[in-house]
């Protein structure tokens, strides 16, 4: 397999893979204990805005709702579940994709912590870090568990990617 194909095949099943582990701990989270995480059709809300040149939000959920933003927001999620993957892939190269360890894939999903704390909340209303959230400390706890969460679905995804290509 050509190198550029190999790469973009294992960082969407890696990509996709750890995503989906995300949202297997989500739903666990919210069927066990009651805890909701993010509404995705919020996070499609918000890139629904961004023609009308509209980047942030005192409260996304009060924002007008755009045609499409489950949607929208999904494919975000997976998407950037995705550009995640790729960025551990081009941190470690081919050789570490043919034979994944744990330890990168727990730093890159930790890392990935940043982009909700200083990008996401902030625009969605919810300040830097969840800070104006009522709970800010229980906020900045669920996202950094969320990440890690992620950096072992990285590792899991890798492994299963390993495992099928050759």
């Amino acid at each position: 397999m050509e190198a550029a194909t190999d790469f973009a095949v294992r960082a969407l099943m890696i990509g996709v893979g750890a995503t989906l582990v995300v949202d297997a701990w989500a739903a666990v989270l919210r069927r066990a204990f009651g805890i909701r995480s993010l509404d995705w059709s919020l996070a499609g809300r918000w890139l629904g805005h961004f023609p009308r040149g509209r980047f942030t939000h005192a409260n996304i959920a009060a924002a007008a709702p755009v045609r499409g933003e489950r949607l929208l927001g999904w494919c975000f999620h997976y998407a950037t579940g995705i550009a995640f993957a790729s960025a551990l892939l081009i941190a470690n190269g081919p050789a570490w994709a043919r034979q994944p360890t744990l330890l990168p894939c727990l730093g890159i999903g930790l890392l990935t912590v940043l982009f909700p704390y200083f990008v996401m909340q902030p625009a969605l209303g919810a300040g830097i870090a969840g800070s104006k959230t009522p709970n800010p400390a229980q906020a900045r706890v669920r996202s950094l568990a969320t990440h890690a969460v992620f950096g072992v679905g990285l590792y899991l995804a890798a492994i299963m990617a390993a495992t099928i290509l050759p």
